[in-house]
């Protein structure tokens, strides 16, 4: 007779099972990551229907109906979305507590339930109350879609058919009526029970996740994996802006962002996004320098902050909030060695105005001109901005969509750009155009002597 189960500890990062507990997952490595979990165990041959399994119909893909998608109404969500949500597709929205994630689905099914369409909200950590105030609070009158408290999935899932929307709030408060919520097998018993229901009743499903002290999505890596879109709401609760990217979208794209404004009436969307990291207002102080990076398909002008300060310290600090701080280390290291401008003696302080995180290497000149700006003690010319990579070489590289970048500095009162030589493309006509190759170069043009 085979037991009821067996236990086993899978790895929370990459998702691989052990039989027994380890320090370090032994696939990805990654440090104190396995949690035990409960699986299922089956007989040898059991699961088999007594008349076998039926045989496969293939069907020819022109046969296929196309995806119809459901806008949601909200411009940035559908944006990110590819034009809104498709049905029977299952989403994982997942963010900070606090960042604002109740409130965005929120906005949506209420804009959905407001042109007729019949939206279901689960609840599972709210109550009725609470969840029919916020949206009374967000919309003005009362809410026209459906509430359901519960943290049961069965309890919804006849519920599904001819709905334009469900929303589960939160996959790590539902129970599979077996094991502890938060657990890696309730996450994944959770998840795998609402994909069933959604793709069966072909109506699209969100679920709301929590995330980790790291910033990672909280449950088993295969989570991810089994949902159909990843988005994740970022933003700095100190500031109003929000940022919705796509990690995952098996419908679209996942190349564009979605930016919202925290106010009192809830999240309103943001079209014109360059103007939130960008004040409008000219340098003319040494350490900063102005960049195009490129968020999606998106061109963003950010105002990049450098400062370096003598240090009495052997051991100099480098500090940075918006950009890694090994990047900084990286080019201030190719300005030492390629144009003798030291930090050794000084501290280097780096910010990205606006709150953003960049990660995009087209901003590279941009921080290494603003680090030169400060320990030169020379402010930057007005009316410049810079798009290119800085490799180890000293070399100035192109970055993607380089005329999308000038486009919109120029359309913002930038004058000139300094981008790379090794661009092939003509970019006269629309601002000023400086070729560098190298970071020398760069320097050069921008501090003459």
């Amino acid at each position: 007779m085979a037991k009821k189960g067996e236990t086993r500890f899978v790895c929370t990062s990459c998702g691989a099972p052990s039989s027994s507990w380890a320090g370090k997952c032994p696939r990805c490595g990654a440090w104190g990551s396995l949690e035990q979990d409960f699986a299922p165990r089956t007989a040898p041959g059991g699961g088999k229907a007594p008349g076998g399994v039926p045989q496969a119909r293939a069907v020819r893909a022109s046969e296929v109906p196309l995806l119809d998608r459901i806008p949601t109404g909200v411009n940035e969500l559908d944006r990110v979305l590819g034009g809104g949500f498709a049905p029977g597709s299952v989403s994982l929205l997942a963010g900070e507590p606090g960042i604002g994630k109740s409130t965005l689905l929120l906005q949506a099914c209420l804009a959905l339930a407001r042109r007729g369409r019949a939206v279901l909200y689960v609840s599972g950590e709210e109550s009725l109350e609470q969840v029919a105030s916020r949206a009374l609070r967000l919309d003005g009158q009362p809410p026209p879609l459906d509430l359901l408290a519960s943290g049961d999935p069965e309890e919804f899932m006849d519920l599904l058919p001819g709905r334009s929307l469900v929303v589960v709030d939160s996959v790590q408060a539902m129970g599979d009526g077996e094991s502890l919520p938060g657990t890696l097998s309730q996450v994944r018993g959770v998840a795998a029970r609402c994909i069933e229901g959604a793709k069966r009743s072909g109506v699209p499903l969100v679920l709301v996740g929590h995330v980790t002290k790291e910033g990672q999505i909280a449950g088993p890596k295969l989570l991810e994996h089994m949902v159909d879109v990843v988005l994740s709401f970022e933003g700095d609760r100190h500031t109003a802006y929000r940022i919705l990217r796509s990690s995952k979208n098996r419908f679209g794209s996942t190349d564009e962002i979605g930016v919202f404004e925290m106010g009192e009436g809830g999240l309103r969307p943001v079209a014109d996004a360059s103007l939130l990291f960008w004040n409008g207002a000219e340098g003319g102080v040494p350490g900063v320098a102005f960049g195009v990076t490129l968020e999606g398909s998106r061109p963003f002008v950010v105002e990049l902050q450098a400062l370096a300060c003598p240090t009495p310290f052997p051991y100099p600090k480098r500090t940075a909030r918006g950009v890694e701080v090994n990047r900084v280390q990286l080019l201030l290291a190719v300005l030492e060695k390629r144009c003798g401008l030291s930090a050794r003696t000084a501290d280097a302080y780096v910010n990205v105005a606006g709150g953003l995180a960049v990660r995009d290497p087209g901003a590279d000149l941009a921080l290494c001109a603003a680090l030169a700006s400060s320990l030169l003690d020379r402010p930057l010319s007005a009316g410049g901005c810079l798009v290119g990579e800085v490799g180890l070489a000293g070399e100035v590289r192109p970055c993607p969509r380089t005329g999308a970048r000038l486009r919109e500095a120029a359309r913002l009162g930038f004058t000139r750009g300094v981008v790379s030589s090794f661009e092939e493309r003509n970019f006269d006509g629309e601002l000023e155009v400086v070729r560098v190759g190298s970071l020398s170069e760069a320097l050069a043009a921008l501090f003459p002597r």
